[in-house]
């Protein structure tokens, strides 16, 4: 078979495998059997995407070319992982805490969540990422020529085997990456496909490097003797590259879009990071193991020939087909690996920070206008990474592809090391500043654009000869090569610390002369100080905002189900069962961090602030920001701790204030309430008794009737009275429990029996008799009576044509809730928020209810340890009577 045919079905069947691997995952996370997909060795699996092309095929070719330089590739991240491990935890930790998607977000909320300085991060990210995919295409369209020339094929397309790899790529991102719009949540089809890719291209270069040491070069000691002889074997340093590169390739590790989203976004816990400290060290020394002896040994037998691809040639041109197409799976793994993970992160970046922002602005009313947030998003996403991708596929072809795989790949390097300064000051230093961050940020894209990217795409591409000779417009002092007059360095040097001088002292300088906001301040007094501040930072006030209209929004960006879950979750947290949350401080800090997830932190603050109005700054927070100040400005912190105390007294004084206002109203509603219900029955009883009275010749029927009229308001009034004493000794705390033990069935059929009549087959009950078994150790009677008035209330007020009630036992969490939901019409909206209260008629046209009923069981249950609240995401009236777990257990 021809080595090309065979290159092509290996190829299909490995993207299969890929495909099938990466669904499998996903099914397994989506059930939750997701704990292996967790396991430390697959999130250091996941840390090869910094093994890409550039160190799979560049690695031999830069060693041809450069000798032993190119060991500083692999010596800046594993001095990261071994000696920088605190930094890289501290980064993880922030990455949870604060919730960022991409490294973007992690600047973006340091500066006070500033989506202007996530914009010019994202726009310098695509630009500085742009030559590495390039590189990646580059080196598979090499790949597939060497095949093609080893078949003897001439005229090989590159320029459309290019195109259709690059689509390729783009396909495979969008199946996988794109599906879902939370991007903190785990990608684990993806995480396990680079795992996957790891393990192959490690077992491809190892089975080339055994193949040349044993095959070729006759044995470990021949081999050696061979590199002592070669020009590699000289020890020749040149300290400035060497110091420059492995310095860049440390913050490139750092600062690469991809490498954030797989060390940062993708870690689940700090094992994962301590066990991938020292064994991703470990990965990368046999990924550069034989990197030397299968340079030595192409540049001796293929003199000549495109070093980069020794990898290849060397088996092609000894028959070994088999292995020359598991070295290309080992490269296109590389490829591929870093086109998918770093289009996945850069799309996030720009739909978070980009593109969302500029569709809030242009539909006016923002977080609250009609219309799918999450559609946008997500097509938002899917756009980018084919724009992407389409960069990267430009940049080859202007370009010209003709560069070495390890030039182009320093570039990019050079490029996202420009974060450096941002991330680490923004990590450590309180004092840093967005203005700051902002001007260190454009100094050094703009050097590195001039003095790098632009003079890379070749001669009279962009920059004339002129320019890159004499400098723009004849001033020698910016030409693009020796800036300032420096002359006589190495370009990539040159370019890296001229661009992160100026970065860093801009920074430095411009943070110091300005002040940050009060917001930048928080964040970094909660991002500087993680460790002790491991909670959200707390930056808005107690809002009037509209629950109604952060649910709105809520589910526009997570979704229907996982929106009303949260905001569930925080209802039962304020107490207020069946009921939407209190927009609070507390709350909107959390659903800020939720939303953050999906749209990106900058992003979520603003369509929060459309809703709740602007964030406020407790005083508390303000002492936690101005902790480093205290020391200098000590008489001045006791004047604001003085400040502070008489705050905290007004506050809790106008709290006390409102309190008894709402008390006087409420006695007076109580008195009016309890006037009418009392004088209605005496007015009946006062005006047939009359009747009978002065009324001279009435039949014995009539004072039958009149005499029934009396005893039943009289009984009527005996009820009121019994309710409102009932109630009031619950409320007082005066109950006595009797506490005994029962089933719950039998306490259901107490109630269906005090309710029911014998024969009433209008009103239909449904029960699981078999979930009802279990033993209780509660006030049976008590628990009797809440039944007693649900069921009654279910079988007066259920409007239904053929009414029917539902007994449903459900257990969770250790707890077991009894529903009752009959086919009714519900109850609205405006009235469950008072339904619990004293004479809450609901639904009560006739009149005969005091409205005491509820409000009886409210306090029941609160008496028995339980709870009972309304379930408002039901159809129908559904009311949840919740045991207490300790009185609830399973029948033996």
């Amino acid at each position: 078979m021809a080595a090309l045919n065979m290159l092509v079905i290996a190829c299909c069947v490995y993207v299969a495998v890929l495909f099938v691997v990466a669904f499998a995952a996903e099914r397994a996370a989506a059930q939750g059997r997701a704990r292996w997909l967790r396991h430390p060795l697959i999130y250091t699996l996941s840390l090869s995407i910094y093994c890409t092309a550039w160190t799979f095929y560049g690695a031999v070719g830069y060693a041809a070319r450069s000798g032993m330089e190119y060991v500083t590739i692999y010596l800046g991240p594993s001095l990261i992982m071994i000696g920088w491990w605190w930094c890289l935890r501290k980064l993880v930790r922030i990455g949870r805490t604060q919730r960022v998607t991409s490294i973007a977000d992690l600047i973006s909320a340091r500066f006070g969540k500033s989506n202007t300085l996530a914009i010019c991060v994202t726009l310098v990210a695509v630009i500085g990422i742009t030559p590495y995919i390039a590189l990646q295409l580059q080196s598979v369209t090499l790949s597939l020529s060497v095949f093609a020339e080893a078949e003897g094929r001439t005229g090989f397309d590159t320029g459309a085997s290019t195109f259709w790899i690059a689509f390729g790529l783009a396909l495979f991102t969008l199946l996988f990456g794109t599906r879902k719009l939370n991007a903190n949540e785990r990608q684990h089809g993806i995480v396990i496909a680079i795992a996957v890719e790891a393990l192959v291209k490690l077992i491809a270069l190892i089975a080339v490097g055994i193949f040349v040491v044993w095959g070729l070069g006759g044995g470990v000691a021949q081999t050696m003797a061979r590199i002592d002889a070669s020009e590699i074997g000289t020890w020749q340093m040149d300290r400035s590259r060497w110091v420059t590169l492995t310095f860049l390739a440390a913050a490139a590790f750092l600062c690469l879009p991809r490498m954030f989203q797989v060390l940062v976004v993708e870690n689940d816990n700090d094992r994962q990071l301590a066990i991938a400290a020292w064994c991703f060290p470990l990965y990368l020394m046999l990924m550069s193991l034989f990197v030397v002896p299968i340079a030595v040994m192409g540049l001796g037998l293929l003199p000549g020939t495109n070093p980069d691809l020794y990898v290849l040639t060397l088996p092609l041109t000894q028959g070994q087909e088999q292995l020359a197409v598991l070295a290309f799976l080992g490269g296109f793994s590389s490829a591929t690996a870093m086109v998918i993970v770093a289009t996945l992160a850069l799309s996030t970046m720009v739909s978070n920070h980009i593109v969302m922002p500029v569709w809030l602005s242009l539909n006016g009313e923002g977080a609250t206008v009609s219309g799918d947030v999450r559609d946008v998003a997500i097509l938002s996403r899917r756009l980018s990474v084919g724009l992407i991708i389409g960069l990267g596929y430009l940049y080859y072809r202007l370009s010209g592809g003709s560069g070495a795989l390890a030039a182009m790949g320093l570039i990019s390097f050079a490029g996202v090391a420009q974060f450096l300064p941002a991330v680490i000051g923004g990590i450590f230093w309180r004092g840093a500043t967005q203005i700051g961050a902002l001007a260190g940020l454009a100094f050094g894209f703009a050097v590195w654009m001039w003095a790098l990217l632009l003079p890379s795409i070749g001669p009279n591409g962009i920059l004339p000869v002129s320019v890159l000779d004499m400098g723009p417009w004849g001033f020698t002092w910016l030409r693009p090569q020796a800036l300032f007059g420096i002359e006589g360095l190495d370009p990539m040097v040159h370019a890296v610390w001229w661009s992160l001088s100026l970065n860093t002292a801009a920074f430095i300088a411009v943070s110091l002369l300005s002040f940050p906001r009060p917001l930048e301040r928080l964040q970094g007094a909660q991002i500087v100080n993680v460790f002790e501040h491991s909670g959200a930072a707390q930056s808005w006030s107690a809002s009037a905002a509209e629950s109604e209209d952060l649910l709105i929004m809520a589910q526009r960006i997570l979704g229907p189900e996982d929106a009303r879950s949260l905001f569930r979750t925080e209802a039962n947290l304020q107490g207020q069962g069946g009921r939407l949350p209190d927009a609070t401080a507390e709350f909107l800090q959390r659903l800020e961090r939720e939303l953050a997830a999906s749209v990106g932190a900058a992003t979520a603050h603003a369509m929060i602030s459309q809703i709740a109005g602007g964030p406020g700054i407790s005083v508390q927070e303000l002492l936690a920001v101005a902790d480093e100040s205290a020391q200098i400005l000590e008489y001045s912190s006791q004047l604001e701790a003085k400040s502070t105390e008489l705050s905290q007294t007004a506050a809790q004084l106008q709290q006390a204030n409102t309190k008894l206002t709402q008390l006087s109203i409420q006695k007076d509603a109580f008195l009016s309430q309890i006037s009418h219900e009392l004088r209605t029955p005496m007015t009946s009883i006062r005006a047939f008794s009359e009747i009978l009275r002065d009324t001279d010749g009435l039949k014995p029927a009539e004072k039958t009737r009149y005499g029934s009229i009396i005893h039943d308001e009289a009984v009527r009034l005996t009820r009121l009275l019994d309710d409102l004493l009932d109630l009031s000794v619950l409320e007082n705390g005066q109950v006595t429990l009797n506490l005994q033990r029962g089933g719950l069935d039998s306490v259901l059929d107490r109630a269906m029996q005090a309710v029911l009549p014998l024969g009433d087959n209008e009103f239909k009950v449904i029960r699981d008799r078999a979930a009802e078994d279990i033993a209780l150790d509660t006030d049976l009677d008590r628990l009797t009576q809440v039944f007693i008035n649900l069921i009654a209330n279910a079988r007066k007020y259920c409007t239904s044509t053929d009414p029917q009630l539902t007994v449903r036992i459900v257990q969770d969490f250790g707890s077991t809730h009894v529903d009752f939901i009959d086919n009714g019409v519900g109850i609205r909206v405006e009235d469950q928020a008072v339904m619990f209260e004293k004479f809450s008629r609901l639904g009560d046209s006739d009149g005969t209810g005091a409205g005491l009923g509820l409000a009886i069981c409210f306090e029941i249950m609160e008496r028995l340890g339980g709870s009972i609240n309304y379930l408002s995401d039901t159809d129908g009236t559904a009311f949840r009577v919740t045991l207490p777990k300790t009185n609830a257990v399973a029948a033996q």
